[in-house]
This record gives structure tokens, C-alpha cells and sequence, in this order.
């Protein structure tokens, strides 16, 4: 599993001096609560105040460690998404790898839009975060710039891997292309596990149906049939002419 590094401020605010720093490994285990936080009552349930409560962490040592609530988030999201992304990436090399060609293509998608299910049998609170939570509820204007570089870059990496799989396909990187890959491997996954994902659990598990999957594969390769429109094909006006 990926873990994104936590780069611990070395300053101590004026008002928790002689606070002790958290260690590494629990820093982990305090985003990992953050996490569940969120997942099961929403952005507004993530407080220092509640997660200190929830973790055994110290307001003092949380502080101590991101600096500020804005920072925390950012940082957890940023987390989530780089592992999210990471299998992404490491589910369609594999597709891609099998055969060449386009059946090779098409398996690359349909196993880059079944990565929500695979990330949930692995995160469970982390993929309930990431496909039931916008990041913009959670993430605010406040978000430190190098924060916000980072997500920009890992926005890039996303792009990235879309137009990787439209030229596999059709040979093209254009937003035409684009914008199919995008319906089916955000939008397709979004409507299709939304409701197991946001479906109430007993311990914190979160598994989508074999069902579900193989609806999502089945429409996945239904959208794929048609290719993007044509490069020079411009929408028409209401009245129907050019």
C-alpha cells in the first residue's frame, strides 16, 4: 500500500509548547480515524476537538503535527487519492499488458473503472471518503499552496492516465477522448457503487456486490462501442442548423 510521507512542521504554536510530536507510524493510524470520521457522518464531523476525542491524540499533539485543521485535511485527501491513483494505475498496466490491441484497450478501462471496489476491499473508509465526499466540501480556501500544488500535480497524473487509455483505444489524447474515458471511470462508478458505498456498516468494512461490478464492466464496454465524436464535428444550434 502507498503512504504519502507527512511532513511534520518543526515549528511549535505559541500556545502548546512542550507538546510531544506524534510518531510516524501513529500519524498514520490518526488519518486513518479522520478517515472514518468523515466517511460515516461527513466533512462537518471531522473536528481536532472530535478526532482527539476518537484517537487518543492529544488537540495539542494534532496541531503539533499539521498545523492547522485545513492542513490535516488536505493532507488526508491527498493520501487517499495517491493510493486510489496508484492501483488505478497499477490495475490498467496489468489490462494493458495481457494482449495487444484494442480488446487489451478495453479491458484497461473496464479495470480502471472497477478501481473504486478494489481500493474498498483494501480501504474501506478511505474509498466510502473519495466517491461519496467532494473534495471541495472538504477542502477549502485555506489549503496551504503546497498542498494545493500537490493535488493540482496529482490532478495532472489523472489526466495523464485518461489520455493514455484514449490513445490505447482510438489513437487520439484530444477532450473528445477524454471525455468518454471520463464517463466510464468516473461517472459510471459513481452512479453504479454509490449506494453500497454509502450504505451503513457494523465494522467499518465496505464491499461492492459481484453485481454491481459486472453491471459497471457491461456498461463500461457499451459506452466503449461508439468511438468519441468526430474531432471536426461541432455541435448543432437549436434550430437544428449548423
Amino acid at each position: 500500500m502507498v503512504r504519502v510521507t507527512i511532513k511534520v512542521p518543526e515549528r511549535v504554536l505559541c500556545y502548546v509548547g512542550g507538546v510531544p510530536r506524534p510518531r510516524t507510524h501513529d500519524l498514520d493510524r490518526l488519518l486513518d480515524t479522520a478517515e472514518r470520521l468523515i466517511a460515516d457522518g461527513g466533512p462537518e464531523r471531522l473536528t481536532i476537538r472530535r478526532l482527539a476525542t476518537e484517537s487518543g491524540v492529544s488537540n495539542g499533539a494534532i496541531y503539533h503535527a499539521f498545523g492547522s485543521l485545513a492542513t490535516l485535511r488536505g493532507r488526508l485527501w491527498l493520501r487517499a487519492a495517491t493510493e486510489f491513483l496508484e492501483l488505478q494505475k497499477e490495475l490498467v498496466d496489468e489490462a494493458l499488458g495481457e494482449l495487444p490491441g484494442l480488446d487489451a484497450a478495453v479491458n484497461a478501462v473496464a479495470a480502471a473503472a472497477d478501481t473504486p471496489a478494489a481500493f474498498a476491499n483494501r480501504r474501506p473508509a478511505a474509498a466510502r471518503m473519495l466517491m461519496t465526499v467532494r473534495r471541495d466540501q472538504l477542502l477549502g480556501p485555506e489549503l496551504p499552496t503546497e498542498l494545493a500544488d500537490e493535488l493540482i500535480g496529482l490532478d495532472r497524473r489523472l489526466v495523464s492516465l485518461m489520455r493514455r487509455l484514449a490513445q490505447a483505444l482510438w489513437n487520439r489524447r484530444d477532450g473528445a477522448g477524454v471525455d468518454v474515458i471520463t464517463t466510464c471511470v468516473v461517472d459510471l462508478p459513481t452512479a453504479l457503487f454509490r449506494r453500497e458505498l454509502t450504505a451503513p456498516t457494523t465494522d467499518g468494512t465496505t464491499q461492492i456486490s459481484a453485481d454491481a461490478r459486472r453491471r459497471l464492466d457491461a456498461a463500461v464496454r457499451a459506452v466503449l462501442a461508439f468511438p468519441p465524436p468526430d474531432r471536426r464535428e461541432r455541435p448543432r444550434t437549436s434550430s437544428g442548423r449548423d
